[in-house]
């Protein structure tokens, strides 16, 4: 085996691999060198990989979280988004920390030994914040997804009993492959920004936590964040004068727009009924508290039920700004607004529990404890998460995460409560090596069906990697084949993964590698849990339709003899008296004498059966029609019709009355 480094210092790496490889004859003298990244890689990196303006404040609020951040105040100086601020309580960054983050972009300090040295994991596992909670970030791009939104940001960081806080101030290349130059080895290199740091003294050594500070923001950002697509669709239609051009209608809830003309800053209002100019519409009063604003934002998108649409869309009530705070409180690890599915019990959601197989052909057990919660009841760790003590704030909302498990509303569908489907999985086992399976894997999961679920936006399968997510609901279920398309838009799920699939994770956080082991087995699992809810569901339904069934009939049953009754009193004048009794029999009778307190008649021989095979909704109709025929012996022997006639005649008249019956139904 050679060493790659043994040749001249004067030639660059390449050369010297090249001369290496050269001198590599026979494969005992094979080379081993590492896959190294290009600078263009990392320029592109800072450039910006991210989709959308609201990417870059998850990224982050994901950084403050892994600095043990209890609290993140993000203002966006919404609606004009001259001016973007977030501040954290974290741990800060000290000098070494700093330094290191800006010489090493993509190569985080997190997840490895010198974590610890600099302070930003924890002593005993790389993996864990200081005060021990599981990191989200892993390569150490996230401050520079603020190239979505600005080229230049100015970082404030401080350190706990440190009596200097640390200024920088970043500007960012745009990438152009024309601004590679050549080094003194001849490599091309790309220069990816200015940094200018200095330190200040504190006023309070005891303070500690970051702050990014962006300016100049980009115009694209800018006029996203403002809904101006949106906005200028309305002016448009608006303006039309063309009958036939398409209605566009403004978004129900907005913060507000700004002039797109010469005074572009200045804020656009209109006059209600008082004459009071108003600019934002918004579903929270001035005097809530953001916790309450945000609960009021999330009973906004469940209050469009039959009210405008039947499937609520988030990007059709909310405008831009509002539709981002949705999403980041989706992504982030933070508390439920209406509690986690796994603490609520049978009683507080008013749903029917099942707990997953993980078989092959496996079915879903049903949950008898209704006093207990799913998490006591199957060991479920997810819940116990310290998200309650991280709490974001953007402007004059604290998000949390806006899916409700109860007091939903009441719908027609035969089911008028969720059915809760829970499962987890604690072992991976293969006989292959960790760089074929990716390693351990471990995650719980819920599927929620209920009738109707709102927003339409949270119909489908969301990830969450330690607490959190940058997807979105995958309304295909990880493209789940089998035509369940109703039932499936009756669905949400969260998969709670608490050990693997990091690997699986693309380098943005907003996609997974399809092929990666454990999203191949999290697909397979998921599928076999869908098939285990749809089996249930089925039986359920079933069960309640034939239990509907019976009461209905039941209900059918009285009315019919309530006829019969009546008709008896009023023709015998006698308000206490009951009509004689009929009894349909199965086989052949002895045909006594009828008499007026009761007739007998063989079964067969008035109704007749019917060809079709017999279901259970033949088996009702049969069970009426016995009693409606039961009820016309009673009425015609009201009238003192039966008696007239011999027994023949009676049951030949009988059992046409029944032909007519079918024939009428049918």
């Amino acid at each position: 085996m050679q060493n790659t480094h043994d040749a001249a210092p004067n030639i660059t790496k390449d050369q010297q691999l090249a001369n290496s490889i050269r001198q590599s004859v026979n494969a005992e003298n094979y080379v081993q060198t590492t896959l190294q990244t290009d600078e263009r890689v990392i320029a592109r990196v800072t450039d910006g990989i991210y989709r959308q303006p609201g990417s870059a404040l998850r990224e982050l609020i994901s950084n403050a979280y892994d600095a043990d951040a209890t609290e993140v105040i993000i203002d966006t100086d919404a609606p004009r988004f001259q001016r973007i601020t977030i501040s954290d309580d974290g741990h800060g960054m000290s000098p070494e920390a700093l330094a290191h983050l800006i010489h090493h972009i993509g190569g985080s300090a997190k997840r490895s030994q010198i974590g610890k040295e600099l302070g930003v994991t924890s002593n005993s596992d790389p993996l864990r914040s200081p005060k021990g909670r599981r990191l989200i970030g892993k390569i150490g791009i996230g401050l520079f997804s603020v190239s979505q939104l600005s080229q230049s940001f100015q970082i404030i960081t401080k350190i706990k009993d440190d009596p200097f806080r640390t200024i920088a101030t970043v500007v960012l290349k745009q990438y152009s492959d024309s601004d590679t130059k050549p080094n003194e080895n001849g490599e091309n290199t790309f220069e990816s920004g200015k940094v200018t740091i200095w330190r200040e003294r504190a006023n309070d050594t005891a303070t500690h936590g970051t702050s990014i500070i962006l300016t100049k923001i980009r115009k694209q950002a800018i006029d996203t964040l403002r809904s101006a697509d949106i906005w200028n669709a309305v002016d448009q239609a608006e303006q039309s004068a063309d009958e036939d051009s398409i209605s566009v209608d403004a978004p129900k809830y907005h913060i507000g727009r700004v002039n797109f003309g010469q005074n572009e800053n200045e804020l656009v209002g209109t006059s209600d009924l008082s004459g009071e100019k108003k600019f934002d519409h918004l579903p929270w009063d001035q005097s809530d508290t953001p916790t309450e604003a945000f609960k009021k934002l999330v009973e906004a998108a469940w209050d469009e039920i039959g009210v405008t649409t039947p499937n609520p869309k988030l990007d059709r009530i909310f405008d831009y700004y509002l539709n981002m705070v949705w999403q980041l409180s989706l992504a982030v690890p933070l508390p439920y607004v209406d509690g986690h599915l796994f603490s609520l019990t049978k009683e507080e959601t008013s749903g029917k529990y099942y707990s997953l197989s993980n078989q092959p052909k496996g079915h879903a057990s049903e949950l008898s404890e209704e006093s207990t919660s799913p998490a006591t009841q199957l060991g479920l760790t997810a819940h116990k998460e310290s998200y309650g003590h991280f709490n974001v704030r953007i402007d004059d909302l604290s998000l949390a995460r806006p899916i409700k498990y109860r007091d939903l509303p009441q719908t027609q569908n035969a089911i008028t409560h969720p059915l809760i489907f829970i499962g987890k999985c604690d072992t991976y086992a293969s006989p292959h090596p960790a760089e074929i399976t990716g390693g351990p894997l471990a995650f719980e999961a819920y599927l929620f069906w209920t009738p109707k679920i709102a927003p339409v936006d949270h119909q489908g399968a969301l990830i969450r990697i330690h607490g959190s997510s940058g997807t979105l609901f995958d309304s295909t279920f990880m493209k789940y084949q089998v035509s369940e398309q109703t039932r499936l838009r009756q669905i949400t799920c969260e998969i709670f993964v608490h050990d693997g699939l990091d690997g699986a994770l693309n380098i943005d956080r907003e996609s997974f590698n399809n092929a990666h082991p454990h999203y191949v087995f999290i697909t397979k699992w998921l599928h076999s849990a869908i098939r285990q809810l749809a089996t249930a569901q089925k039986k359920y339904a079933a069960k309640l339709r034939e239990t509907n069934r019976y009461s209905n009939r039941e209900e059918s049953i009285t009315q019919i003899q309530q006829v019969a009754q009546k008709a008896w009193r009023r023709e015998h004048d006698d308000m206490v008296s009951a009509p004689p009794t009929v009894a349909l029999t199965d086989g052949d009778i002895f045909e006594s004498k009828v008499r007026t307190d009761s007739f007998r008649f063989p079964k067969q021989e008035i109704i007749q059966p019917r060809p079709n095979k017999r279901t259970l909704k033949t088996a009702h109709q049969e069970k009426i029609e016995e009693e409606k025929i039961k009820a016309i012996i009673q009425l015609l022997a009201s009238y003192g019709l039966l008696e007239q006639l011999p027994i023949s005649k009676q049951k030949s008249l009988l059992r046409e009355i029944h032909e007519i019956m079918i024939a009428a139904e049918s």
